[in-house]
């Protein structure tokens, strides 16, 4: 498969002062990309975890998610799991599953998904899971959406903020839609300690403690 190379010209999105750290993700975001060239760029990369392509009308993101990002991303993923396990919730995650749809103009990797339910025969995930970790980027909210994606959970400075599919567009809400009984702020907030399996411990005692359900 060929790729046009001059369509391809890296245009980096500026990342604000203060941004640029360590720890930060790396991106770029080019601009006049066709779908094809996009298609491509799946190709190529193959099997790889990484980079993480996203595209939206024209513009592609690769994206290289830094050590924190998949910390947290991680945390968030098997915490969700516990919850479910707790409750018992059938679901499976499906990781950086590719969604796109061509006539939508519409592509994206998200950092960890879930179908919910014991049928796991969907085309779309239930629950979409973003990291903003660094700024800048590709519109992944309209990109969801294009894609029918009926709730995301976006992390962004040690917060969860929860998107709910109403129509073409996503509502903030205080509560998931999918997990209707799940205190977010709850889980959120065990996204800090040191292992992920001192943070489900924490988690699952907190849940038996205040008879959450």
């Amino acid at each position: 498969m060929s790729v046009d190379r001059t369509a391809l010209v890296p245009i980096p999105e500026s990342i604000p002062a203060g941004e640029f750290v360590p720890t930060a993700d790396q991106r770029v975001v080019m601009h006049g990309i066709r779908w094809s060239d996009y298609e491509a760029q799946l190709a190529m990369r193959g099997e790889r975890s990484v980079p993480r392509i996203a595209y939206l009308e024209g513009a592609l993101e690769l994206m290289s998610p830094s050590k924190d990002h998949e910390r947290i991303k991680s945390y968030i993923g098997r915490l969700i799991e516990a919850y479910a396990l707790e409750r018992g919730i059938d679901l499976s995650p499906y990781g950086a599953w590719t969604l796109k749809n061509a006539p939508r103009e519409a592509g994206v990797e998200a950092d960890e998904c879930f179908i919910v339910g014991s049928d796991q025969a969907a085309d779309r995930p239930d629950l979409a899971i973003e990291v903003v970790w660094t700024s800048g980027g590709l519109d992944k909210l309209e990109i969801y959406a294009r894609l029918g994606v009926r709730e995301v959970w976006s992390w962004r400075e040690g917060r969860i903020e929860v998107h709910l599919l109403r129509g073409e567009r996503y509502e903030p809400s205080d509560r998931s839609g999918i997990f209707p009984h799940l205190d977010v702020a709850l889980l959120a907030s065990f996204l800090d300690r040191p292992t992920v399996l001192q943070a489900i411990r924490a988690f699952r005692d907190a849940l038996t403690s205040s008879g959450r359900s």
